[in-house]
């Protein structure tokens, strides 16, 4: 070339070039892998079987599986309802978003992500966002479960924010989850035994630990069932503790896998303390046993339950409940007016008082059995609503208005316990199916215990055969006669 003529001189490309457009460049690089991968993780046959799986199972449970006390729900317990079956779902999300975190090694690929502009850190929070379209789906099904038991007419109490987002970061755990391991055992088929090694370890843990309270809140899901529901005042679950203790873990986990992949920056440095400190505000606020205060008021409801009830009136008789209950009267008026409409004597006009009953006082996993009240006229009634709870509260009503008190119905051994069921049972849509429903054993020969809300009747072959001819005879024939 001549002197004259100008020469450019160009850098040599350096194989990473700088982000165009700076912070928002790369936040927006993020998202769209975020999305990429969301779409890979919905289309893994895995993901959709048991997506199908756990939606399946919500809608049979709603529309189909039900029984009748599913039509009178309560609302502080159904809040809860959907979050074992969360866990079904989280588990396929850790072992899937696991697998899309690692299938560069897998196709051994993992040497080209050293020249693309994003950080290996920015692509584990990519990972870890995908996760939220199956969040999403989450907690639209745990609303839609929680809003049908709300919307029944039947249905009493209040349900729990707290309660209700439990399901959704389950599934969000179980991916950040997914995403560290991945980070920290970069191995492809280290999932599943972590998986079957967490839950045998958590068996492990709570049998040496004689399930303590403050151990078995350390889990996602924590399932208190056995007692009959509590009012919501006397549930004592850290269900806002236990959220904050979750939604800090999710943090923290995920701050955990971004540092190991080299995001040591000043903010997540920030927000892993913080995540932190919630973690264990959290923990410290779930921790604590039922406290004394508590325990008083669960004591107080189960002895003294006349001075935490409100009490109405319909026609003759008074019926008195908690106060989340007090709508509910009136069907346990209903089914007393056709049970007194058949009987004969003073028995048909008697003025009764209604009184419902729990015993809270061994928390909400014992199933402890109600003692038969001692005063005339005086009937138990429990909590729950609907299905085999009606003949059952029936089998109650009659046989106080048949032997005059809960305490000596448990005694009787005579002819009115013929009585008693024709009375109870007679005025079910259904006399031969409610029969088999109260029977312990769920026949309609031979000798059976019948089961009531405080005092359960024993019922002998020779009765079992005479109540069921009664049943199946025109109620008209055989009322004259029990009047008489």
């Amino acid at each position: 070339m001549s002197a004259g003529t100008d020469t450019i001189t160009q850098a040599a490309p350096t194989g990473v070039e700088p982000p165009a457009g700076g912070r928002e460049s790369r936040s927006a690089a993020v998202l769209a892998l975020a999305r990429f991968e969301a779409r890979e993780l919905l289309l893994q046959i895995p993901i959709l079987a048991f997506l199908a799986l756990y939606v399946g199972y919500v809608g049979w449970r709603l529309f189909i599986g039900g029984d009748g006390e599913d039509d009178f729900p309560i609302l502080q317990n159904a809040d809860r309802a959907a979050q074992p079956t969360s866990i079904l779902l989280a588990v396929a999300v850790f072992v899937c978003v696991n697998r899309a975190v690692l299938r560069s090694r897998r196709q051994s690929t993992d040497q080209h992500f050293d020249l693309l502009p994003m950080e290996h850190w920015r692509r584990t929070v990519a990972h870890a966002l995908s996760v939220l379209p199956l969040v999403a789906i989450t907690a639209l099904v745990v609303g839609f479960q929680f809003t049908w038991a709300a919307l029944k007419p039947g249905a009493v109490g209040h349900g729990s924010p707290a309660e209700l987002v439990v399901g959704p970061l389950t599934v969000l755990l179980a991916g950040v989850l997914g995403v560290l391991l991945a980070r920290v055992i970069p191995v492809g088929f280290v999932a599943p035994p972590f998986v079957v090694g967490a839950f045998v370890l958590s068996a492990l843990v709570s049998a040496l630990t004689h399930g303590k309270h403050w151990v078995r809140w350390l889990g996602p899901v924590v399932t208190e069932e056995g007692a009959d529901p509590f009012p919501s005042e006397l549930l004592g679950r850290p269900a806002a503790w236990h959220a904050l203790y979750l939604a800090g873990l999710v943090v923290l986990l995920l701050c955990a896998a971004v540092l190991v992949s080299g995001g040591r920056t000043r903010l997540v440095t920030s927000v892993t303390v913080l995540a932190l400190a919630a973690t264990a505000v959290g923990v410290a606020g779930q921790s604590p046993d039922v406290p004394a205060s508590l325990a008083a008021a669960r004591t107080k409801a189960s002895v003294s339950p006349e001075k935490e009830q409100t009490c109405v009136r319909h026609g003759r008789s008074t019926y008195c409940a908690f106060p989340e209950w007090t709508g509910r009267t009136a069907d346990w008026a209903e089914t007393v007016d056709r049970i007194q409409s058949r009987a004969g004597g003073s028995a048909g006009g008697e003025r009764l008082t209604v009184r419902q009953r729990i015993d809270a006082r061994s928390g909400l996993e014992s199933d402890a059995a109600l003692p038969p009240s001692t005063t005339p006229g005086h009937i138990t009634v429990g909590t729950r609503w609907g299905g085999n709870r009606l003949p059952e509260f029936a089998v109650g009503v009659a046989s106080v208005l048949v032997t005059g008190t809960e305490e000596e119905a448990g005694r009787v051994c005579d002819a009115r316990v013929v009585t008693t069921m024709w009375l109870a049972l007679s005025t079910q849509p259904d006399p031969m199916q409610s029969l088999r429903d109260v029977r312990i054993d769920d026949s309609i020969e031979g000798s059976a215990t019948v089961l009531a809300p405080a005092s359960p009747v024993s019922m002998s072959a020779q009765q079992t055969t005479v109540v069921r001819e009664l049943l199946q005879k025109p109620h008209y024939s055989v009322a004259a006669k029990v009047k008489a």
